[in-house]
C-alpha cells in the first residue's frame, strides 16, 4: 500500500534553537500540515529544507501551557 503524500506549508519561521554539527537546524516554526490549521512545530531541518527529522507539533493552547510551565522553571 502506498503512503499518502504529506504536505507542509511554512507559515512563519519563529526561531532557531540550535545548529547540529551536520548543519541541520532545530527550529520552532508555525506550519500547516496537509492544509490544516497551522500549529507550532519543533524539529530539525536539513540546510536545503528538503529533509526533516521527526518532530512534535502543538496547538496555540498547548504552546501557551508550555510557556507557562517553562516560565516557572529555574533554568540558571
Amino acid at each position: 500500500m502506498k503512503k499518502p503524500e504529506i504536505t507542509c506549508e511554512l507559515i512563519e519561521k519563529v526561531g532557531i534553537l540550535s545548529e547540529g554539527t551536520n548543519g541541520w537546524n532545530k527550529e520552532l516554526n508555525l506550519i500547516s500540515w496537509n492544509g490544516q490549521e497551522p500549529m507550532y512545530d519543533l524539529r530539525s531541518w536539513a540546510p536545503d529544507r528538503e529533509k526533516m527529522s521527526k518532530g512534535a507539533t502543538i496547538s496555540v493552547a498547548e504552546a501557551k501551557a508550555l510557556r507557562d510551565i517553562l516560565n516557572k522553571l529555574d533554568l540558571d
